[in-house]
């Protein structure tokens, strides 16, 4: 066996050869080979990503029992482990005398490194021990032994067996010292050695207790800080100052390894950005559409859902052939069952398959996502891309680039506009539960970008179906209170299969589904305020964003009366059918009991905002679009932008065709035309009489804005065929 060595200071030489120093003031020169060891029965996720840390720094690894059927029983929840062991033992049998030779056992599953060779050996060299185990805070499986350990004058107190290091003869010692079955536990096993004060002394063993080679994250959570220099991203353990070359895992800290793991290991500098996000990528531009992999997109309504036309045209939109898509929805909401039927029955002809779950099959969530997985299972789909009826995809790329990743299960980031509420968490607390992490904002908002291994993903996102098979089918339904996407992420959790958000790409949006009208023909009008970008997108015009901008010039079409554009088409289209549904009409008279005082001195055919529900929504329309358009004209003028009269007139030949000269009761008036002249009417128009200026045949949508009371009396030129529909506010009477 080598013998113990009190060693002052080393100094590299080449990549694991040392010249030391000894107490005695002799020098000697010792080199030694360093072996990586690992058990793992399967390539999971972390494995994956173990094997590309060790890449990283040019580590090599020794892999035991790839392919071997596990009997070490569930070590995420009960004891066991012994099986490593014996693995181990089959595997280093030819190594044990060799006195040249560290060996360093790692788990793979939970474990990233974050340095070479030559830092792991030095740390270790400086230990001054034959055998070296990582420490913890907590113990392991036996709380009655805690009494026996050795208390540190600092340090985590425990012994880990997930990481340890030592020369092979003492390391292959360790390993032989007692029998251990599969299922025994082999964190016990090495404990029993460690506690044996004989064998602690006579071999050198020792714990890692300041975390300077090894980290085991559990319990230590916020012993550690990520630490980002120039080009490298490091942790650090600020409780005991050392930066650890190893970090673990371990127990319930595997999601704050997945965190870290975004950042350690040259994945993400602040420096270069995401390192990582091209590894293992597939090109979808490098084989042709015929060959590309096949996708069953699921729709999920499980409750009314504003703007959902827009929601079927995104996936309409989709740029991904047809040919390769299997369409499955479950609808659960009786207000959008034919919007479902209708997208089925226009798409059924060029989908492979579709396949429609209605309110009357009385399936939950979760059984329907079940169902939806199941059969993405059975038609041996490549892919399942589910996306609910909150989302508005914007990028008809979307589908494509998620593809591209390679990823077992991944999300392009959307989140409700200016609200940090998104489609992931950065952080679980211990409930399961929504917790923030330290990087959710920045992920959020874009100042990190990248692709990023997070707990949990919702509302839309890629599942790549051979992860997914049977037997490894994950579940959406539970018995513990989570909702569907919450059941269905624990399980992934579970089976140790990462999922993933990435936000290098404009997706979409998610939109807010509270106070979600129900009852009107155009129900996405009163959406104003609980999803303004998704409203603007429908029913603002682009030239109104151009007309609003400072340096443009606005045309004025008489004297302080200028035009613009207001309202999209779909918007006037809509208010119009919205007062025609409502269908009552003042009668044109003066007398009406609408007004406070009941009398109209210059009525109109008309029916106000507030009959049809819509005052409130159109008052915050002056303020927020109308406004700064009105401030911008009137420079120096800053009003509520608030009205009291907000009505649509009607004017028709056999009705009221026209109105008589009369000044308005505001400050200004806007009048907006909400159909067009020569196609749904003739004549019309307004004069204003001060300066014998008319302005006819005003565009769809776009408005006048002028000023009322003194200056701009004006009269409703004669409609003669059809009729005109216009909207008028007089604003800050």
């Amino acid at each position: 066996m080598v013998l113990r060595t009190t060693f002052l200071f080393c100094l590299i030489i080449s990549q694991v050869g040392w010249l030391c120093a000894s107490s005695s003031g002799e020098k000697a020169e010792k080199e030694y080979d360093l072996l990586v060891v690992t058990v793992a029965t399967e390539e999971t996720d972390g494995f994956k990503r173990f094997m590309r840390s060790t890449n990283k720094y040019g580590v090599n690894v020794k892999v035991v029992g790839m392919g071997v059927e596990w009997n070490g029983g569930d070590i995420q929840r009960w004891p066991g482990g012994g099986q490593k062991i014996n693995l181990l033992k089959q595997a280093l049998e030819e190594h044990k005398d060799n006195d040249n030779l560290i060996i360093l056992f790692s788990d793979s599953y939970d474990v990233i490194f974050t340095t070479g060779e030559e830092e792991i050996v030095g740390k270790f060299l400086q230990m001054n021990a034959n055998l070296v185990f990582s420490a913890e805070n907590s113990i392991w499986p036996d709380p009655s032994l805690a009494s026996q350990y050795p208390k540190p004058e600092n340090g985590y107190p425990f012994l880990c067996s997930g990481l340890y290091m030592g020369y092979a003869p003492y390391f292959w010692s360790a390993l032989t010292y007692s029998d251990i079955g599969d299922k025994d536990d082999d964190q016990l096993f090495y404990t029993q050695l460690y506690l044996s004060p004989a064998r602690q002394d006579e071999w050198g063993i020792k714990l890692d207790h300041l975390a300077e080679l090894f980290m085991n994250l559990n319990g230590a959570r916020g012993d550690v800080k990520l630490l980002f220099e120039g080009a490298n991203s490091m942790l650090q353990n600020v409780k005991y100052q050392t930066v650890p070359a190893i970090i673990h895992g371990n127990g319930p800290s595997k999601i704050l390894l997945n965190t870290l793991g975004n950042y350690l290991a040259n994945y993400w500098t602040r420096a270069k950005g995401c390192l990582a996000c091209g590894e293992g990528r597939l090109d979808l531009r490098s084989i042709q559409e015929k060959d590309y992999p096949t996708v069953m997109i699921a729709l999920f309504i499980e409750q009314n859902s504003p703007f959902i036309d827009d929601y079927f045209n995104s996936i309409e939109d989709l740029e991904y052939p047809k040919d390769k898509i299997h369409l499955f929805i479950h609808v659960n909401v009786m207000l959008h069952y034919h919007h479902a039927k209708d997208f089925a029955a226009k798409w059924e002809s060029d989908y492979v398959t579709t396949k429609v779950i209605i309110p009357a099959y009385g399936k939950s969530e979760g059984e329907a996502r079940n169902e939806a997985l199941d059969l993405m299972n059975q038609l041996e789909c490549d892919y399942m891309f589910t996306v609910d009826s909150n989302v508005r995809l914007n990028n008809p790329e979307i589908l494509k680039l998620l593809i591209e990743q390679n990823r077992p299960v991944i999300a392009p980031l959307v989140n409700i506009p200016d609200k940090l509420w998104s489609n992931f968490w950065g952080d679980i607390n211990a409930d399961g539960f929504y917790a923030r992490s330290d990087d959710y904002i920045d992920i959020l908002k874009g100042n990190r970008k990248g692709i990023w291994n997070v707990p949990f993903v919702s509302s839309v996102y890629l599942i790549m179906g051979k992860r997914v098979r049977p037997p490894n089918t994950p579940s959406f339904t539970s018995s513990v209170g989570y909702d569907a996407d919450m059941t269905f992420c624990s399980n992934l959790r579970n089976k140790g299969i990462f999922m993933y958000v990435m936000n290098i790409y404009e997706a979409g949006r998610i939109l807010n589904m509270e106070d979600v009208e129900t009852t009107h023909l155009h129900n996405d009008m009163w959406q104003i305020a609980t999803n303004p970008k998704q409203w603007e997108d429908k029913y603002i015009p682009p030239g109104y964003w151009e007309a609003r901008k400072p340096d443009t010039d606005i045309e004025e079409v008489c004297p302080d009366v200028f035009k613009f554009p207001l309202m999209s088409e779909t918007y006037a289209d809509h208010l119009v059918e919205e007062m025609e549904n409502f269908g009552q009409w003042s009668s044109g008279q003066n007398q009406d009991s609408r007004l406070e005082g009941g009398y109209e001195n210059v009525p109109t055919r008309d029916i106000h905002m507030n009959q049809i529900g819509y005052e409130r929504h159109w008052l915050y329309f002056l303020s927020t679009y109308v406004g700064p358009v009105c401030e911008k004209l009137f420079w120096g003028y800053s009003g509520r932008h608030f009205a009291i009269m907000n009505f649509v007139v009607r004017y028709r030949p056999d009705e009221q065709p026209a109105l008589r000269p009369h000044h308005d009761s505001s400050t200004y008036t806007i009048n907006v035309a909400l159909n067009t002249q020569g196609k749904d009417y003739e004549g019309g128009g307004a004069r204003f009489t001060r300066y014998n200026c008319s302005c006819i045949g005003l565009e769809k949508g776009w408005t006048l804005m002028h000023p009322g009371k003194l200056t701009h009396q004006h009269e409703g030129l004669p409609t003669t065929n059809g009729t005109r529909y216009i909207m008028i506010s007089f604003i800050d009477p």
